[in-house]
């Protein structure tokens, strides 16, 4: 079954050639491309995407306050942003917002058809600039300040890390070998153990309150 794909993106010509980009693709359906997001919950409903691709600087309403929208609603649509923006603070808002993954529109062209499987996959993809931010917090972070609080185990930590580093569920389970259905079940208590929806959400607050390292 193809993957059913929506687009949020007012440049015009970067959301033509995302376009073009997606129908040259085997495996991928264009569920719908539009230049604003404010009616997202309308179209989530009826066109029922298995990923959206999410700018962030959007007119109306911002990429970020519509996935905060998706997620109050479904965990189920995984949600990848497609942004100029690098800085911290735009990173880790949009991961806690619930965004599954955040790449920067420059390595577009050679990463979204790759970024798509991932996520599809249960990975978090992000681009070498982004993953480079998350990185070098947690090493900033120290030790984890507050694991014990929340009763991670040690493993549920490094499946957390592994996953910081937009490692899919897969390359987890090859890291720390264990099976794919381990991951999955460390992964669930770590959702139930830090009150979290997403897996973008359980790594912004990780980091955020030092939990990880």
């Amino acid at each position: 079954m193809d993957t059913k794909v929506l687009i949020y993106e007012d440049n015009e010509g970067l959301r033509n050639s995302l376009v073009g980009l997606l129908s040259r693709e085997e495996g991928f359906t264009l569920a719908g491309d539009y230049p604003e997001c404010t009616q997202v919950l309308t179209h989530l409903e009826k066109l029922q995407p298995d990923v959206i691709l999410m700018d962030i600087d959007l007119p109306e309403m911002n990429g970020i306050e519509a996935v905060k929208k998706i997620r109050s609603i479904t965990t189920d649509v995984h949600i990848l942003m497609l942004t100029v923006f690098d800085d911290t603070n735009s990173v880790y808002d949009a991961l806690y917002a619930g965004a599954n993954g955040y790449l920067l529109k420059k390595y577009i062209s050679n990463r979204l058809i790759r970024a798509i499987k991932d996520v599809m996959e249960g990975g978090a993809p992000m681009s070498p600039a982004i993953a480079r931010i998350i990185i070098n917090n947690i090493k900033q972070r120290g030790a984890p300040k507050s694991a014990l609080d929340y009763k991670l185990t040690p493993r549920e930590i490094e499946v957390l890390i592994s996953l910081a580093k937009g490692n899919s569920y897969k390359m987890v389970a090859d890291d720390l070998i264990i099976s794919i259905d381990t991951v999955r079940s460390h992964i669930k208590h770590v959702y139930e153990k830090l009150h979290v929806q997403s897996q973008g959400e359980a790594i912004s607050k990780a980091l955020r309150e030092g939990l990880i390292k």
